[in-house]
């Protein structure tokens, strides 16, 4: 926040003694971000991973399901009047066996989901981080090309929850420019509906 206000007071002073040689834009990195293909690539290749996982988490709960059923035979076989002593004290030591088992299994399911978790959320952001890092690549290159000497991204946040961009004169959006340079390397497949909406606009 405090970096925000200096830059602002920077440009502030630049525009008030320069604003005739100072040509800005702004970009919306969130829908830039949303609308690139690769971001939806991404989208469908997490929701691949996390639905592995879920099923991984599933097939361990289903074994213990399976031993928790074991272990209520037991119990009841260890109680049972028409067994005779010997034979209830051998069900009683096969139950305390398997809730024993059973501990170790709950411990290492919650482990392994907690693990799981964990690495999803870092390929997840990972993954954010590069995506959001060749937008700026685009956003640069765009803005040395067309002779910007600032680009704000008007879909910033302050901690309000207000964008830090709340007013913006003689400034053009190339948020739509970003977009299509983004998705120039599309695949057929994704690029079509794209072009579709553009058509749809025109």
């Amino acid at each position: 926040m405090i970096r925000f206000f200096i830059l602002a007071l920077t440009l502030s002073s630049l525009a008030t003694s320069h604003a005739v040689d100072l040509k800005f834009g702004v970009v919306d990195m969130s829908k830039a971000f949303s609308e690139y293909f690769k971001t939806k690539e991404a989208a469908e290749k997490f929701k691949g991973n996390l639905d592995k996982a879920q099923k991984e988490m599933n097939d361990r709960w289903s074994v213990y399901k399976n031993l928790m059923t074991e272990m209520q035979k037991l119990k009841k076989e260890a109680s049972d009047p028409i067994m005779n002593q010997d034979a209830r004290q051998k069900k009683a030591v096969e139950f305390e066996e398997k809730a024993k088992e059973l501990r170790a299994l709950e411990q290492e399911i919650g482990e392994a989901q907690n693990r799981r978790s964990s690495q999803l959320k870092q390929e997840d952001m990972s993954i954010r981080k590069g995506i959001y890092d060749e937008i700026l690549i685009v956003v640069r290159e765009k803005s040395k090309t067309e002779n910007y000497d600032f680009v704000f991204d008007k879909s910033g946040m302050s901690l309000s929850t207000v964008p830090m961009l709340v007013y913006y004169k003689d400034a053009v959006d190339i948020t739509d420019q970003i977009v299509v340079e983004l998705n120039k390397t599309a695949p057929a497949s994704t690029a079509a509906p794209a072009a579709a909406k553009e058509e749809k606009k025109l």
